[in-house]
Order: C-alpha cells, then structure tokens, then sequence
C-alpha cells in the first residue's frame, strides 16, 4: 500500500495512491493515525496525481539520519579511508522535522551557502512494532555551512537544517518484502540526476546495517515512537556531489535552476528545483573573551 498526504483544492488529506490516483481517507484521519496503528477506509472517487500537491507523508515526532554506507564515508573521508569507529556501531544525527518538504516542491539555497548539495537516501518509518514503511529521503546539505560547524566538534546542524524531501509516498513494508535478500536487506535501485544527467547509483542492500538494526541502535537506553524517521544515510557511487568532490570532481555545487530527481525502485520518484533563497545579513562572530 501506498499512503500519501496531498493538498488537492486548498485543503490536505491522506490517502491511498493506486495507479495514477489518490483516494482520501475520511477528514481528520492523517498517515501518522495509520502508522501508530489506527484503520480507516478511502471512500469517494479518486483524484488525478496531477490535479494535487504531494506534502511530506507524514509528520514525524522525530527525526534520525543515520550514515550506513561504507562507501560514502570511504569518499567523504578520503579515498580508501574509512574510520574504524564507523564499523563498531551506526552512527546518526537529528534533523529537523519542521523542515521537511514535499516530493515536487521548490528547494531554496540556505542562507549563506554556495556549495548546496543533494543526498539520495531511502528512509524507514517506526511502527508501533517494528519497520512500518519506506519513503525516499534527500537530504538537502549546505556543504560549506556544515564544514564550518563540525569543525568545532558538533553537527551537522544549520548545514542540514534548510529542508528535507520526504516522498512521494510511505509504500508499507510489506509491499518491498520481494525484494530482501538472504542478508536481509532490501536490495533497491537507486538513482539520482540533476538536469536529466545521471550523477550517482547504488543499492540499498549495500549498507552495512539493514533498518532493523538501525531501529534497535536509535531505541538502546531511550524510546523510539511510531512514526519516527530514519535515513539511511546517503548511498556511495555519487549519492551526493560531495562524494564526487571528494574524488578530485570540479563539478559545481547546486544552482537556482537545477533540477534534482531521485528514484528508487518500489518506491518512486521524486523531484525538486532549487530556487535562489532568502539573503539575510552575515553572522555576528562571537566576542572573544577577554584575556
């Protein structure tokens, strides 16, 4: 199943998308009552994809993005290089869950930023036992913004914290079962292309944890709730320009213009175009203490 929240004649719904359209489920009823367990049943006719607006599946209590691909910290780090801390356990941040945007929704540059950058990840969402759906994740970086950040030992933040697609849809569990393989993990397509030009593919079987156990590392000594989202962190091959930086590339970071499409294979597609952002006044830099 594939459930979806849409805005279609000035009011939002959720619903259930089959073929080329989108059946609402009964006013006030959202994806997050369906993934903390509630039922309901779509009624009325169904309305055209193309005739609404794909919001965020869902509003999450919380957000995590984990990094589970070797390869891209490989390129990320330094070619040939990975920290021997990754392997000993996942590794995640929090983001930002008021930041989260629609499948085809305009993405502006961050504040301050000139080396804005994609992410291609595929995210899991909690249910109140386990794994309860997968939506594709783009986590939208301000590369220079963070490098300054975590130069101080913390982060990223303000370097992720601009937005977040979500979409186009949670696709429940159940419906990419097919595709696990003897390991485990769900061995998907992934694809990403800005412009129409192909920049990076890989498998989602290629993490090194499936979401299993990135859900029982984001629940050890704390609580998790349904509807939480976890990112896989982004995939290796070009998952994001910043990998292909990291590999001698001069490819230039994202532009107003650019189109960025990312599809993963049983799960859809996505599309956003960056648009220029809000200027604002420099930073104050800190006082100095006195000495």
């Amino acid at each position: 199943m594939r459930l979806a929240t849409y805005e279609h004649g000035g009011t939002v719904h959720a619903g259930v998308v089959s073929g080329d359209g989108v059946q609402a489920f009964p006013a006030g009823v959202t994806v997050l009552d369906l993934v903390r367990g509630g039922s309901a049943v779509p009624g009325g006719p169904p309305v055209p994809l193309a005739e609404v607006r794909l919001l965020p599946p869902l509003d999450p209590p919380a957000v995590r993005d984990f990094v589970a691909f070797e390869a891209h910290v490989e390129a990320m780090v330094a070619p040939g290089s990975v920290p021997p801390e990754w392997y000993e356990a996942p590794t995640f941040y929090f983001t930002n869950p008021a930041a989260l945007i629609g499948a085809h929704d305009d993405v502006p540059i961050p504040p301050g930023s000139r080396r804005f950058d994609f992410e291609l990840e595929v995210a899991a969402v909690l249910g109140p036992e386990g794994i309860f759906g997968y939506t594709i994740f783009n986590d939208w970086s301000a590369r220079d913004l963070q490098t300054r950040e975590m130069k101080v030992n913390l982060g990223p933040a303000k370097g992720k914290d601009s937005a977040t697609t979500l979409g186009p849809w949670l696709v429940t569990a159940d419906e990419l079962e097919p595709y696990r393989d003897t390991d485990g993990f769900l061995r998907l397509d992934m694809r990403v292309s800005v412009n129409g030009e192909e920049v990076g593919h890989d498998l989602l079987s290629n993490m090194g944890w499936p979401f299993e156990e990135l859900a029982a590392y984001a629940a050890r000594g704390t609580r998790t709730r349904p509807g939480d989202v976890l990112g896989s962190g982004t995939c290796g091959n070009g998952g994001c320009l910043a990998e292909l930086w990291g590999r001698g590339s001069t490819r230039a970071p994202l532009r107003p213009g650019d189109v960025v499409e990312m599809t993963v294979e049983g799960i859809g597609t996505i599309r956003n175009t960056v648009v220029p952002g809000v200027e604002l006044p420099p930073v104050r830099p800190a006082r100095r203490r006195p000495r």
